[in-house]
């Protein structure tokens, strides 16, 4: 797809086609943006995009597999104008025993996701964000990768999320002034992977994020974010 420098933003969600990435689609649609909504799956993409087109919202569906190197060269081949990367996409796995009992293959399996994913994305877009001299990249985190409070809860997603805030800080500082690149913990929200008993419900979790995909010129960078509020990492 060909898209012109006088079109709308364009903002590339990962993970799009369910719970907080498919509300984020949502808002940044309703805001005027032109989404790139990346799934796996495309059929299930078009499906989660057909009540944003409804609603007047731009939406493309975009086949993306963040675990896939050649999947996420492909995207970048396909569309080279990205304004705004919303890392959403994770996998959050059923993780048994502790620290010390769980095997290096689910912390593999988990950073190949939640930490090389982001980073993939990040190498292929954020130069050219740079050079434009405009974007703004949101990694969903987890107060689970939070170092001022991890506790022994799925060691091997809490240490992929913590990678995760890692990157934000890097990414800021390579991204230079103009690329404002944020963190945000959205609580425990009633998702697939939150389950039913979360107290916070999707929109509540897109909340920040939305925020941060939006910033203005002079909005922050390098943070770590919940419900607006800067929060210890």
């Amino acid at each position: 797809m060909k898209y012109t420098m006088t079109d709308a933003r364009i903002a590339l969600v990962t993970g799009g086609n369910r719970g907080i990435g498919l509300e984020v689609c949502r808002q940044l649609a309703r805001q005027g943006l032109h989404v790139l909504l990346a799934a796996r799956n495309p059929a299930q993409g078009e499906a989660a995009a057909t009540a944003i087109r409804q609603e007047g919202g731009q939406v493309t569906v975009e086949p993306l597999d963040v675990q896939d190197e050649s999947s996420v060269q492909t995207l970048a081949e396909r569309t080279p104008r990205v304004d705004v990367i919303v890392n959403n996409a994770a996998v959050l796995l059923h993780e048994g025993g502790n620290a010390l009992t769980i095997p290096p293959a689910a912390y593999r399996a988990s950073l190949e996701v939640n930490f090389l994913g982001p980073l993939r994305l990040c190498q292929a877009f954020v130069p050219g964000m740079r050079e434009r001299g405009y974007g703004r990249i949101v990694n969903v985190s987890s107060g689970a990768g939070q170092l001022s409070s991890m506790g022994g809860y799925a060691p091997a997603y809490s240490a992929s999320k913590a990678a995760l805030n890692a990157l934000t800080r890097l990414v800021a500082h390579a991204g230079g002034p103009k690329v404002l690149v944020n963190s945000v913990d959205p609580g425990w929200v009633r998702t697939d992977m939150g389950g039913h008993h979360a107290p916070r419900s999707v929109k509540e979790g897109a909340d920040t994020v939305v925020w941060l995909a939006t910033l203005p010129e002079d909005g922050p960078t390098g943070g770590f974010y919940h419900d607006r509020q800067v929060i210890a990492w």
